[in-house]
């Protein structure tokens, strides 16, 4: 059963080689329409989390940036599945690394960096295009998929050239591995954690949020400067991503400051165009425990 999924699952994919951009886009609007004023998905958990992070905004300026995110949303899922036959060139010209300097001169010293970024514009696009335009060797983590065949489809198509992909589920080795140059690991790392004891607890956008420990732990483990990947979308189909110094020295910080910062960033990005992130996760879901 796994193997005949993955066949109706790359024939599906394999019909994306050969549908342009526009026709895609096109699909793109009318999935926007079924999803919003048809199905409704997680209408209620988009809706929940935009007012409670922006209280003083009208319930029509709530509905304007509401409908913004499912048309992102749409652009999104069409995009996440157009990535599977794109070749790296096609990916660069539409997924542009601009601003590269901090990472850049952390190569040229020989030093191994965490880029931490979050679920806005388009993160999908990220391991492919940076093989060809980082000069560190790129290794970004995933979850691994229940099928097997999926799961190895992924890894070979959405990453390029130099870039790697490696198990969440495997952090701690990763980050031991000796990948023969200077290693840039990317961490998208705005998710809900499993745990609210685990967690580092931030106030963003408004509430208090449970905010994942590891790309702060690793990077205090191994001394690697963070940076904050800072993804734009320019216009439908093309982004930007440029990268902002976040801590050069992470063993001179104190508990919970380089997350802190970390979610500051992330918090003025979403301000600035709050349509392109990721509503429709049950972000906050956790309750920060009672002190003991």
């Amino acid at each position: 059963m796994a193997f005949l999924i993955y066949l109706v699952f790359r024939s599906f994919t394999y019909i994306f080689r050969f549908i342009p951009f526009m026709a895609l886009y096109a699909f793109a609007d009318m999935v926007f329409y079924l999803v919003y004023y048809g199905v409704g998905y997680r209408k209620n958990v988009v809706f929940d989390n935009l007012r409670n992070s922006f209280p003083g905004k009208s319930e029509q300026e709530i509905e304007r940036i509401a409908k913004g995110f499912y048309h992102h949303f749409a652009d999104m899922l069409i995009e996440s599945m157009k990535a599977f036959t794109m070749t790296e060139e096609a990916v660069i010209r539409r997924y542009k690394f601009i601003i590269t300097e901090p990472v850049d001169a952390l190569y040229k010293n020989g030093q191994s960096v965490i880029c931490v970024a979050g679920h806005y514009g388009n993160w999908e696009w990220a391991g492919i295009a940076a093989g060809k335009q980082m000069l560190h060797k790129p290794v970004g983590f995933y979850k691994p998929l229940s099928n097997k065949y999926i799961d190895d489809f992924v890894q070979r198509s959405r990453v390029k050239g130099r870039a790697e992909l490696a198990s969440i589920l495997k952090t701690p080795e990763t980050f031991k591995t000796e990948w023969g140059e200077p290693t840039a690991f990317y961490m998208v790392a705005d998710q809900s954690p499993s745990s609210p004891r685990l967690a580092y607890w931030v106030n963003f956008l408004n509430q208090e949020t449970a905010v994942l420990h590891g790309p702060e732990k690793y990077a205090r483990i191994h001394n690697f400067p963070v940076v904050f990947a800072f993804v734009r979308k320019v216009k439908r189909g093309y982004y930007t991503i440029e990268f902002q110094m976040l801590e050069a020295n992470p063993n001179q910080t104190k508990t919970g400051e380089i997350t802190g910062r970390f979610m500051f960033m992330l918090e003025e990005l979403i301000k600035a165009n709050p349509e392109y992130y990721l509503w429709s996760h049950r972000r906050w879901k956790l309750t920060r425990p009672a002190a003991t």
